[in-house]
């Protein structure tokens, strides 16, 4: 999917549940991996706002900054948007990450080592230009079976693994992300306004299957609850792609229904279900 989505080692085969548990604060119980899974679970209310903090016990961390993997530094005042790209589609045997960051990006070689403490294979790379900056694109596989990853769990740790680096190698990307608010040195100077960001699409591609367009605030844990949601009602996830645009997620997912695509009653069952998620008030358990 361009979706369809630990300091230290973070062992894949046997701590994403509690890797999940910690990051996204519910108890899911999964069958099946992306494409074919029903995820089901118990739900907590996430604090708005404020990024948990074991989130930065569970991405692997490199030991320490490269001149390769800092890049070009630059001294402008204009920080530009950081993009990472989580690309199912593209290519039906690697998941596709792409790393965007204006020109200040170097050969990203530390970050491919954090993402093999993951378990995870880098089997090909390149750099392109155009006038949005330096493209980082790499294809990646799970080492222990040559394929591409379909685990929403695990598509979540890979993003917050190059966000984590990101942050970490170009302190100044910290103003523009969610995961700054916790752990950059300069938190974002705005927060997004939930209602007005988020929208929800979804359109026909054919007799087979719909294509769900999800436009939200980013936060940690994300790719995993829409997954969720998705999958609660019965709704198969085939692939897609997940952006990480600054602040913002998008989100687009190749589902259908037993086969076909989502008849109009379902698609705004589906929808209803992800604006209520998306945009509701936080209670902290506390307050019970």
């Amino acid at each position: 999917m361009a979706l369809a989505v630990s300091a230290g080692s973070l062992m894949v085969c046997c701590d994403l549940k509690s890797f999940e548990n910690r990051l996204v604060n519910h108890e899911v119980v999964q069958r099946g991996l992306f494409g074919s899974g029903v995820v089901r679970g118990r739900r907590r209310g996430f604090r708005k706002g404020r990024l948990m903090t074991s989130v930065a016990d569970n991405i692997p961390r490199a030991s320490s900054a490269t001149s390769v993997e800092d890049g070009n530094s630059s001294d402008t005042d204009t920080v530009p948007t950081p993009v990472v790209i989580i690309d199912q589609d593209s290519d039906p045997d690697a998941t596709v990450v792409e790393i965007t960051f204006g020109d200040r990006l170097g050969a990203l070689l530390d970050t491919m080592n954090a993402l093999k403490n993951l378990g995870l294979n880098v089997v090909k790379a390149n750099v392109f230009l155009d006038a949005s900056g330096k493209h980082n694109k790499f294809a990646i596989t799970k080492a222990d079976t040559g394929r591409k990853v379909v685990d929403p769990e695990l598509l979540e740790a890979i993003r917050l693994t190059i966000l984590n680096n990101l942050i970490q190698y170009h302190p100044e990307s910290s103003s523009q992300l969610a995961l700054g608010a916790a752990f950059g040195v300069e938190p974002p100077k705005q927060q997004v306004d939930v209602d007005i960001a988020t929208h929800i699409t979804i359109t026909d591609e054919g007799p087979d299957r719909s294509l769900l367009y999800v436009v939200s605030a980013d936060r940690p844990g994300l790719l995993v609850d829409l997954v969720k949601i998705i999958t609660d009602i019965s709704i198969q996830v085939e692939s897609g792609e997940f952006d990480t645009e600054g602040l913002l997620a998008k989100a687009k997912f190749h589902v259908s229904y037993r086969g076909k695509a989502i008849i109009k009653p379902l698609q705004m069952v589906l929808a209803n279900s992800l604006r209520y998620f998306l945009r509701r008030p936080t209670t902290e358990e506390a307050s019970f």
